[in-house]
């Protein structure tokens, strides 16, 4: 298992029931994604972390509304309500998510011009997180994903790790999607053309 991750996608408050951007039956994942971290000897979160007034919420522009799509600097962007606002409790980890043994969290969201999806990268698919770099030098070669939206954060994650060189894995029992317009589908196949294991 040395050379092996588990990367565990937004399991946060707000993505889940009762939170600003809730994913249908999202806290459903949680017996299975803690069986994963059980599993595995290496495991990594990462954390939906916005300030307020990011580009990314629909808030933020004057007559837009949420899940509209607008053009950024740095390409479409999908306009969300307000969530995960840093030192928020929507932003916190769910609390029956048993993440004390994750070696690393990767805060991503927190510049205020840019959203980001992947673990990876910031949506301009360029600047890195960081996280690609610290699992080479840990000698890590194969990621297994999950979490919160299947369709969104875990896909676009999935996709930068095969990019980077990485084994990856997706486990859809441990992950949920928004499923907009079709959207888990579609990031499904996407996934599977790039080479993603979909367990």
């Amino acid at each position: 298992m040395s050379g092996k991750a588990l990367i565990v996608i937004d399991v946060q408050n707000d993505f889940c029931p009762g939170g600003k951007l809730a994913v249908a039956e999202g806290d459903a994942i949680l017996p299975a994604v803690n069986r994963l971290i059980g599993e595995f000897d290496h495991v990594v979160l990462t954390q939906d972390w916005h300030p307020a007034g990011h580009s990314s919420f629909a808030t933020s522009h004057p007559g837009e509304h949420p899940f509209t799509d607008i053009d950024m600097p740095y390409g479409r962007q999908t306009l969300w309500p307000d969530h995960c606002v840093q030192g928020t409790e929507g932003a916190a980890f769910h609390p029956a998510l048993v993440w004390t043994k994750a070696e690393l969290v990767i805060r991503k969201g927190f510049r205020s011009d840019i959203d980001s999806y992947s673990a990876f990268f910031e949506n301009d698919h360029k600047t890195p997180t960081g996280l690609g770099g610290y699992l080479k030098e840990r000698g890590i070669d194969t990621v297994t994903l999950c979490g919160l939206a299947t369709d969104y954060c875990v896909a676009y994650s999935a996709l930068d790790a095969v990019s980077l060189g990485f084994k990856a894995d997706v486990r859809l029992e441990a992950s949920r999607g928004i499923d907009l317009g079709g959207s888990v589908a579609a990031m499904i196949g996407r996934m599977r053309e790039a080479g993603v294991t979909i367990a």
